[in-house]
């Protein structure tokens, strides 16, 4: 690790970056350029106290986990971000897809801007890469897990807890829904052994899976009208809205009701209630 190198990196990208770029008010008083070091802590998910010790080349060797995060927070490119990764000592993830995925900077911006509405973004195996606060108050932040248990998909046919998110009248559309989808990615991805080993895996552990992807069914989720268990606000209905980026391996999932409806008066509340008294699994996470 070159601690000085990546202090000085890690500063000049935050100076680069406006409020407005990431979400955040723009005020008279600014004495710095870019970001402020809390603000990228916080957008980062880090304390301010060990941002600035990375900042001054003090701290000792960030995960993979946190080098991820502040490639996010920066808004780095592609480069950027290998450029970090390597100045870090930290291998370079490759794929387009895991908890330290490089999220698409198009994705991430607009992320940015749903500031009113719950919205993540997902990779095409249903990872959460990244969420506002609002999506995490509708449907509970991502298990702290690598590996097949890092999807939805797998948790929904896996682990009957994961299903505690949708009313159990509507798990059989939601089954059908992710296999069809799956199905899609398989096919786009190839002989992708990650994929290969997933259905392999779901194929032997639910039979359920196994029926359905028999079926051959396939349609990529590009939009989905979803009713969401809220432990607070009961159930929510809710219009769930797909774009996808260019190569396909990630979605920008936003959630909306019509206005008028009993669902965008639940969503209205859940702007109030934020995080606040969510006592959830993460595997509430949803896909």
């Amino acid at each position: 690790m070159n601690p000085p190198e990546l202090a000085a990196f890690l500063k000049s990208r935050r100076d680069r970056v406006r409020p407005d770029d990431v979400g955040l008010p723009t005020g008279p008083r600014r004495r710095v350029p870019g970001l402020r070091r809390e603000e990228v802590a916080q957008l980062a998910g880090l304390s301010a106290d060990y941002y600035t010790e990375l900042e001054r080349g003090r701290s000792t060797q960030p995960s993979a986990e946190v080098v991820a995060a502040l490639a996010r927070a920066l808004r780095l490119n592609g480069d950027e971000r290998d450029h970090l990764f390597h100045l870090a000592h930290r291998p370079v993830p490759r794929a387009a897809h895991g908890t330290s995925a490089h999220v698409q900077p198009a994705l991430l911006g607009l992320l940015d801007r749903l500031t009113t509405t719950p919205a993540q973004v997902i990779s095409d195996l249903h990872e959460t890469l990244v969420q506002n606060e609002l999506a995490a108050a509708l449907v509970g932040r991502p298990p702290a897990v690598r590996g097949p248990a890092a999807s939805f998909v797998y948790r929904w046919f896996t682990d009957s807890a994961a299903r505690a998110l949708y009313p159990l009248e509507d798990h059989p559309h939601h089954s059908r829904v992710f296999v069809a989808d799956l199905h899609a990615v398989a096919a786009r991805r190839g002989r992708d052994p990650e994929v290969a080993q997933m259905v392999a895996v779901l194929r032997q552990r639910s039979e359920e899976f196994a029926t359905l992807w028999d079926t051959h069914d396939v349609a990529l989720r590009r939009t989905d009208h979803k009713r969401i268990v809220h432990p607070t606000l009961g159930v929510i209905e809710l219009d769930c809205h797909s774009l996808f980026s260019e190569d396909g391996r990630q979605r920008l999932l936003w959630f909306t009701a019509p206005p008028g409806t009993e669902g965008a008066a639940q969503l209205e509340l859940l702007s109030v209630i934020g995080t606040q008294d969510m006592q959830r699994e993460g595997t509430r996470s949803a896909g």
